[in-house]
């Protein structure tokens, strides 16, 4: 679309430099953009940040059109297209109704409490052996999600799939503007009063409102309370039901099977899912299929080939030290360009590979499918396409980079190519199951996994940046290996996410992070003095704590780095005291070279409201000693004091920087943060089931014994993965198909024993160790220690697997 047609489109008469540029691409976060002059960027103003503060450095890199605020001063930029406009997101959604508006074929609209996701997701997998289809990617379904859902919308589609989810009141009538469904699923709602709705009534209106002007909405007749709400509103429903004749549409279920009438047919379909939530969801496709005209021949087909869905991107370690991105159930266009800036926020490798299937089901004839699929990998700096199916293949010479082509799957492992230090991302559509080539490119361990929630830690992150005293930087501690995480991943996302500082215990660790690209400036707590000369190299900033150390500084560095001065004020571990400031004033104003980056204290009680005294204590002496080698320097470093506690109660200690630990990744010691996500779940697998008749015993030294005949399994999870022998004979729980079951007998080096009597349990079945339940803190309390502990003793020989929803 031509930047003056969207100009129109918001009744604006812009003076545009290039009324004729040529839009493809959208673009609300200046990170994503690559300079291109298709590129439109929208200024959107959110919690922390706001898009307007990036519009010189865009300019600077080549964009030439934005939609702004209209109190946004464009004289600077005199060669860019401008939109002003009062919203830039508002202004967005106008455009997506239009370009709805415009579009001949049907739209489904799916809303509900749970299962809007893969209800689409499945409905569109069924729908794309008979029409084309554009769908939602991933869970885009917001205010922001559902306009960038339909730009790509066009006639090249003859049905349209796009999810709609809300929070609060008031935000469905923006979606149904834009969404205009013809045919509507609303799939449950949860019973409790979600934040944002006076009631549980009042939250089914909200929702029901996206069907509006649908011609018919489908939904399940046991939500009793979904059908009267849409009875009142006076619009056409089909109500399934599971085995109950007075239903508008009464599906017959025994076991696997299940058959139906439909208007005058008949349809018998076999079913690859047993559970009630996926049997749900499948039926709701299903009949929506159906409504869509489609055959039961045809319906039969596409089930065949579904399979649970990973709602979310992993990020894995792969072979020979490369790391892995799965996104290998789908493939289409949207889905492509929304990996492949994920793989930009990653671990910096030499090289970025793509494993890349046909793309099926376009609407566009494969050389210019391919053509754009060549630009997108260009401008993602992807540098090697592997191409998995005949069509990909066919049109190999499309492509820019260093490409190797498989026909399929199985060509590709019986002649798999060598993978080392890059960064592959797999994207398959779901009939070339590249899930293999994702087995086949993962890091060989055992079982046992953490896996770790960027959008939990991100969640975390705003969460604290929201108590900051403006402007004050931001240092997040990295140090024992990210809490125990993965340093290299968490900082990559800490640096995507601009915060001003790291910090990390030891030397090593900082140049190990340098070396993987990171970028951000570094404060390494406890530097050996003999490796002082190493710190120029990697543009390193030490902490520098005694009189000693600093002679030692001086004569070491050649070129000396900045550095921060830790102050000692009560905590008694390490820091210059208030007798060694004359002193350190003096060497001061004799190595004026020496610049100083921070000065700083460590509050030791910041979360003890009984020791606010001593906090306050602590502070007076701080800022006494800052003040005095301000004076002699002649210039304000940054001054820095609080950690997470104190971020959260000590507003008036913000100073200039704060440093985030523990609380990034999800405990609160103060008390007062309730909405901290869990940014980990430890999961290990039952490796065995065993029947052990009462009066048997269980485990090394005899130590666990069943009271009655039982049912004990082992989990592959021992002290050696960081398990404590703390948690031996049911002084701890895990959790298992939804329930707890104790540990029984002493934990082992590589196993744990525990008691599953009654919970039907199975080799292979997965065990939460600790996540949402048990927690970290339930693991604290029941071994007696703090959850940095339980974090950081999980073993590197575990697995780390990140994941995005």
């Amino acid at each position: 679309m031509i930047i003056s047609k969207i100009g129109a489109i918001l009744n604006l008469n812009p003076d545009l430099p290039n009324p004729d540029e040529d839009i493809h691409h959208l673009v609300y976060d200046s990170r994503r953009a690559s300079g291109s002059k298709d590129e439109l960027f929208f200024a959107l103003k959110g919690k922390n940040r706001d898009g307007h503060q990036f519009i010189p450095a865009l300019y600077d890199l080549g964009v030439r059109s934005f939609l702004v605020s209209d109190r946004f001063d464009t004289s600077p930029f005199p060669r860019a297209n401008f939109l002003k406009v009062p919203n830039p997101l508002i202004a967005l959604q106008q455009i997506a109704a239009v370009i709805r508006s415009e579009f001949n074929g049907e739209v489904v609209g799916i809303t509900g409490s749970n299962g809007k996701t893969i209800v689409k997701e499945w409905l569109s997998t069924i729908i794309d052996h008979d029409k084309k289809v554009l769908k939602s990617p991933k869970s885009y379904n917001s205010q922001l999600g559902v306009p960038i859902s339909i730009w790509p919308l066009s006639d090249e589609f003859e049905v349209a799939v796009l999810e709609a989810g809300i929070s609060t009141s008031g935000e469905m009538e923006k979606l149904e503007f834009m969404i205009q469904p013809h045919i509507g699923i609303f799939t449950n709602i949860g019973e409790a009063h979600a934040e944002g709705f006076s009631s549980f009534e009042e939250k089914i209106q909200e929702k029901a409102t996206l069907f509006s002007n649908s011609q018919v909405v489908i939904y399940r007749k046991s939500h009793e309370k979904i059908g009267r709400e849409l009875a009142k509103k006076g619009i056409r429903t089909i109500a399934w039901e599971i085995n109950e004749p007075k239903a508008d549409l009464n599906i017959q279920k025994e076991k696997d099977k299940i058959s139906f009438q439909f208007g005058n047919r008949a349809y018998h379909l076999l079913l690859p899912f047993s559970s009630a939530f996926d049997i749900e969801n499948i039926s709701h496709a299903i009949v929506c299929s159906i409504v869509l005209g489609m055959e039961n021949d045809t319906i039969q087909h596409a089930i065949n080939k579904l399979k649970p869905i990973p709602m979310r991107l992993e990020l894995k370690k792969g072979r020979n030290n490369s790391y892995l991105l799965d996104d290998s159930y789908n493939n289409d266009l949207i889905g492509l360009e929304i990996a492949l800036d994920y793989l930009l926020q990653q671990p910096h490798k030499s090289k970025k590979t793509v494993v890349l299937s046909d793309i099926l089901q376009s609407g566009k004839n494969p050389a210019e499918l391919y053509f754009k699929v060549n630009q997108l990998l260009e401008k993602h700096q992807v540098t090697r396409l592997i191409g998995i199916g005949e069509e990909i293949v066919a049109k190999k010479n499309l492509f820019s980079m260093e490409f190797e082509g498989f026909q399929s799957a199985k060509a590709f492992l019986l002649n798999a190519p060598e993978f080392a230090e890059e960064l592959i991302l797999v994207k398959g559509a779901r009939d070339f199951e590249l899930e293999r080539v994702v087995s086949y490119l993962e890091e060989r361990n055992h079982d046992t996994v953490l896996e770790v929630n960027f959008e939990s830690i991100l969640h975390n992150l705003n969460v604290y940046r929201s108590y900051l005293v403006k402007p004050t930087k931001l240092m997040v501690m990295v140090k024992a290996f990210a809490y125990g995480v993965g340093v290299e991943e968490i900082s990559h996302l800490l640096q995507y996410h601009q915060v001003d500082y790291l910090g990390v215990a030891y030397l090593d660790e900082a140049i190990n992070l340098r070396k993987k690209g990171i970028q951000t400036p570094i404060m390494i707590m406890n530097v050996e003095w003999n490796s002082f000369r190493l710190l120029e190299s990697f543009d390193l900033e030490p902490e520098i704590y005694s009189l000693p150390m600093i002679h030692k500084f001086l004569e070491e560095a050649s070129d000396p780095p900045p550095i921060h001065l830790k102050i000692e004020t009560g905590m008694n571990r390490l820091g210059f005291t208030k007798a060694d400031i004359p002193d350190l004033i003096s060497i001061l104003r004799s190595n004026q070279q020496l610049k100083i980056a921070g000065i700083f204290t460590h509050f030791s009680s910041a979360d003890m409201v009984e020791e606010d005294d001593y906090t306050r204590e602590q502070a007076e002496i701080f800022d006494e000693v800052y003040e005095e080698i301000v004076k002699a320097i002649g210039y304000r470093p940054i001054k820095h004091a609080v950690n997470s506690a104190g971020l959260v109660r000590w507003l008036q200690y913000h100073f200039d920087m704060v440093r985030l630990g523990i609380g990034l990744y999800g405990y609160d010691s103060t008390g007062l943060i309730k909405d901290l996500k869990p940014i980990s779940t430890l999961k290990t697998v039952i490796s065995q089931v065993k029947k052990v008749n009462a009066g048997e015993t269980i485990g090394y030294s005899r130590k666990g014994k069943a009271g009655i005949t039982s049912e004990i399994a082992t989990i592959a999870i021992g002290y050696a993965d960081g398990y404590s022998r703390a948690f031996s004979n049911g002084k701890a729980q895990v959790l298992v198909n939804g329930k707890l079951a104790p540990t029984i007998g002493n934990v082992c080096m590589d196993m744990t024993m525990i008691d599953v009597t009654g919970l039907n349990a199975q080799a292979g079945d997965e065990v939460i160790v600790f996540g949402e339940n048990p927690t970290i803190e339930d693991l604290a309390n029941w071994s007696d220690t703090i959850p940095y502990e339980i974090l950081t003793n999980v073993s590197q020989r575990v697995k780390r697997v990140f994941v995005s929803e």
